[in-house]
């Protein structure tokens, strides 16, 4: 049998109807960030991505609503950060910020994050973000969860030598599940010292509306940072 695998997507990928302003962000804005459609097997070198050279690029996988990305977009204009969110509605939101921020610095891969993964160079990436993702909770559902061996190896592949994997979530299952899944893989190192490294998000690590919506009920999320091994 030969061909692709389908991977499976889990989740939603269409919420509320589109608003026409949020139609037009659609129409106006996503030709000027949107990565590429990827062909199976495709290869894809992210300098090609911006009209400028930059001196790094940094992935975000599932962004929501765009806060931190476009937030570090504005931080980092000479980085290039490659943004992959198969929600509809978290697309336009985060299209809404780069329109208002006009950041240059962005690109946006409006689909699963595992086929652009797949096009991308072995070490090409200086940083890449999970932040809240879904947590699945149901113990049946765990398997859905994003952070497991098989996507940490493709992150291990992408990451050169040096480079850092941050995680946050407020579902402490899923942060237990976070530290089982990625402290023993060879690639990848912890960095935390103390209580306080997992616990307050350092200075370049702005809020999202999801950690706001966790603290407004009451859970402190947990902030992981990893170091990519020298060596494996």
């Amino acid at each position: 049998m030969t061909g692709e695998v389908k991977r499976r997507v889990y989740g939603r990928r269409f919420g509320r109807k589109l608003r026409d302003s949020q139609k037009e962000l659609l129409a106006e804005v996503m030709p000027k960030v949107r990565v590429p459609v990827l062909e199976p097997g495709a290869r894809l070198d992210p300098a090609s991505l911006f009209d400028a050279p930059k001196r790094d690029f940094w992935l975000e996988i599932g962004f929501g609503g765009g806060e931190h990305l476009v937030w570090q977009a504005d931080q980092n204009p000479d980085v290039g950060l490659i943004g992959a969110e198969p929600f509809l509605n978290g697309v336009v939101s985060g299209l809404g910020h780069i329109h208002r921020e006009q950041v240059t610095n962005v690109r946006v891969w409006p689909d699963d994050a595992r086929p652009l993964m797949d096009a991308l160079p072995d070490a090409c990436l200086g940083r890449a973000f999970i932040l809240f993702p879904d947590p699945w909770p149901k113990k049946r559902h765990n398997s859905r969860r994003f952070v497991q061996k098989e996507n940490l190896d493709s992150l291990a592949r992408l990451l050169r030598p040096g480079a850092e994997l941050r995680m946050a979530s407020d579902d402490q299952d899923y942060v237990a599940w976070m530290l089982a899944e990625t402290t023993p893989h060879p690639a990848f190192a912890w960095l935390a010292e103390g209580p306080s490294d997992w616990r307050e998000r350092p200075r370049d690590w702005p809020a999202t509306r999801y950690e706001e919506k966790a603290r407004a009920k009451g859970i402190n999320p947990s902030f992981l940072r990893f170091r990519r091994r020298e060596t494996i």
